[in-house]
């Protein structure tokens, strides 16, 4: 049997007295999953954001996995865009400047003769500013003359075209500068 004490002042509680101190309800039927909720939530963010981070840094990542060669469906296939052939032409409405870049007298004006029988016509012919120049090269400062270019260094063997503004201010649409390539 319990030992029975005896009554002291802390055993008579005053009716007005209400409770004080830690008394909880009952916890709801179900709370747990909320906290399941929230992590599964959570989880389905930060893996949409890492896809989502993946794919602005690679840029390779495919939803459409690969394609079921038994469903007979084709794949789609690139087609290369053709790229345009320029066709070399003479053009005699051009003006054409030719430097002479070598240490050889008088080749200028022998590239500007044969640019003439070509059917070029021909401007200004002098030194450039370097007598050492190896290769043989038609400027052209304008786009358009590319064809025109590609036709004047047809009429010099082994000579290539490049696009430049360098040559822009002379006044022609075309500059030849020969090199020591020129076998002419």
């Amino acid at each position: 049997m319990a030992e029975k004490y005896p009554r002291d002042r802390f055993d008579d509680i005053p009716d007005g007295l209400q409770r004080v101190g830690a008394h909880r309800a009952p916890r709801p039927k179900g709370r747990g999953w909320i906290a399941v909720g929230w992590a599964a939530l959570a989880v389905v963010v930060l893996v949409g954001a890492g896809i989502f981070g993946l794919s602005l840094v690679s840029g390779s990542i495919s939803f459409h996995g690969a394609p079921n060669s038994a469903s007979g469906t084709p794949t789609p296939t690139a087609t290369p865009t053709p790229t345009p052939t320029i066709v070399p032409t003479v053009d005699p409405s051009l003006t054409v400047n030719v430097l002479n870049g070598t240490t050889t007298s008088g080749l200028g004006t022998k590239v500007g003769s044969v640019l003439t029988q070509a059917g070029w016509k021909v401007g200004a012919v002098a030194n450039a500013d370097k007598q050492d120049l190896t290769q043989t090269i038609v400027y052209y400062s304008d786009p358009k003359n590319q064809a025109a270019a590609l036709g004047a260094a047809k009429s010099l063997p082994g000579a290539t075209v490049a696009l430049t503004q360098d040559f822009a201010a002379s006044g022609a649409d075309l500059t030849v500068v020969v090199g020591s390539d020129y076998k002419g």
